[in-house]
C-alpha cells in the first residue's frame, strides 16, 4: 500500500479545516447514559445522529493496518466512542462532536439488510432525521468511468431476484439464461413493477445536491491504476484519471465479471428503470440496506429521502479488450488495483458531504436539500 501515505495526507488536507468547525451534538451525560443501556433493550437516553456512514467490510483491525471501508472513517473522523452492537456484524463507532455514526454491516445483502434494520430499531439512537451515506468500493463499468472514480446513484437495482437456466441449456435464440421474474424470457421487454424489491429509486434532488457539491473535486490517483487503465483502448472514460459522476448501482450476491456480464448489467438496469437508469457500479448490498430503511421509514425510525449511495471503483467489471475474463478476475482477487484509490475517493468525496451536513445542521435538519 505504498500510495496510502500521500493519499492520506491529500484527504486530511482537504477536510481538516471543515472538520474543525463541527459543533458538539451529544454531551458527556447523554453519552454516559446511553452507554449504560444494554443493546436491543429500552433506553431512556438517545444519541442524536446527524449522519450514518454505512460501510460493508473491514480488513483485520479497525485501525493501524491495511484499511477496508471502515478504517479511514474511524481514524480520521475521531469516531472515538464505541457502542456494542451484538445484534449486528461489528460494533458501532460514534463522534459526539459531530453526531456522525459509522456501521460495518458485513458483506452481502442479507447482512446489510439485517444490520440496517437492527440499527434503526436500536433504542439508544435517534435516527429520525439522520442522513445515510452508503460508502463502499465497487466494480465499475469502463464504458462510464475509471477505477478510483466515485459515482452517486439514483437507482438501486437488485440482480438476484430472477429466473435462470444454465447457459449450456438455453434456447439458441436466447441472449441469456437469466431473466426477470414473471417475464417470458430474456428478450421480453414488457415493463414490470418492482414489487419484490428489484429496484429502488433514491431521492433524486439529494443525489443532484451531493453531485453538485462534489463534481469538481480532484480525486486521488496513483501510478498503479494509471498504468492499469492504459489497456482500455476504445474506452475513453476508463482512461481518465478518477472523477466524480452520477451512475446507478446494481447489487447482486454473486461477484460476476466480464464483457458479457457487463452487457447484462446494463440491460438489467435499463429494464428495471424503464430506460432512465445507467449502470455504472456493481456491488452486493444496496438493495438490502435500502429495503430496511424503507421499512424503518414507515415507523418513523428513518427517512428514506435522506439516503445517499456513493460507490467508488476498486476494479473494472470487465477486462481490457483482448484479455480473457477468467484469469483477469482471478488476478484481481489477489488485490484490487484500485483499492487504495477507491477508499480514498470514498472518504474525500463522502467526507465533503458529511462535513456540509454536520457543519450546517440548521439548514438540513428540517428537510433534505433540494
Amino acid at each position: 500500500m505504498r500510495f496510502l501515505a500521500p493519499l492520506a495526507c491529500f484527504a486530511a488536507a482537504l477536510l481538516a479545516p471543515v472538520m474543525a468547525e463541527a459543533a458538539p451534538v451529544a454531551d458527556a451525560a447523554t453519552l454516559s447514559a446511553v452507554k449504560s443501556c444494554a443493546p436491543a433493550r429500552p433506553c431512556n437516553a438517545k444519541l442524536p445522529v446527524r449522519v450514518v456512514v454505512v460501510t460493508m467490510f473491514e480488513i483485520g483491525k479497525d485501525t493501524g493496518d491495511k484499511p477496508g471501508e471502515f478504517q479511514l472513517w474511524k481514524e480520521r473522523r475521531h469516531l472515538s466512542e464505541t457502542l456494542d452492537f451484538p445484534q449486528g456484524w461489528h460494533n458501532l463507532a460514534y463522534d459526539p462532536e459531530t453526531g456522525v455514526l459509522a456501521i460495518v454491516t458485513g458483506m452481502g445483502s442479507i447482512k446489510s439488510a439485517t444490520a440496517a434494520l437492527a440499527l434503526g430499531l436500536d433504542d439508544r439512537l435517534d435516527l429520525s432525521k439522520a442522513y445515510w451515506l452508503v460508502a463502499g468500493i465497487a466494480g465499475i463499468d469502463p464504458e462510464d468511468a475509471s477505477v478510483g472514480s466515485a459515482a452517486w446513484a439514483r437507482y438501486l437495482i437488485d440482480g438476484d431476484i430472477a429466473h435462470e437456466i444454465d447457459a449450456r441449456e438455453i434456447p439458441k435464440d436466447w441472449t441469456s439464461g437469466y431473466f426477470a421474474l414473471h417475464s417470458k424470457g430474456p428478450m421480453d421487454s414488457t415493463p414490470l413493477e418492482p414489487v419484490n424489491g428489484e429496484m429502488f429509486e433514491l431521492n433524486p434532488a439529494l443525489q443532484d445536491w451531493a453531485f453538485a457539491l462534489t463534481k469538481d473535486m480532484a480525486l486521488p490517483d496513483d501510478a498503479r491504476i494509471a498504468e492499469a487503465r492504459k489497456a482500455f483502448k476504445g474506452y475513453p472514460n476508463a482512461k481518465k484519471p478518477p472523477f466524480v459522476l452520477k451512475g446507478d448501482n446494481l447489487a447482486a450476491m454473486t461477484f460476476w465479471h466480464g464483457a458479457k456480464m457487463t452487457r447484462w448489467a446494463n440491460d438489467w438496469t435499463r429494464f428495471w428503470t424503464r430506460g432512465k437508469g445507467e449502470f455504472v457500479t456493481s456491488a452486493m448490498e444496496e438493495t438490502g440496506t435500502f429495503q430496511s430503511i424503507e421499512y424503518l421509514t414507515k415507523v418513523g425510525r428513518a427517512d428514506r429521502n435522506r439516503v445517499m449511495v456513493l460507490r467508488a471503483g476498486s476494479n473494472f467489471t470487465m477486462p481490457p479488450p483482448g484479455i480473457d475474463p477468467a484469469p483477469y478476475l482471478l488476478g484481481e482477487n489477489q488485490g484490487y488495483a484500485g483499492m487504495t484509490a477507491a477508499l480514498e475517493s470514498l472518504y474525500v468525496v463522502g467526507g465533503k458531504v458529511v462535513d456540509e451536513i454536520t457543519a450546517h445542521w440548521d439548514k438540513y435538519e428540517a428537510s433534505p436539500p433540494k
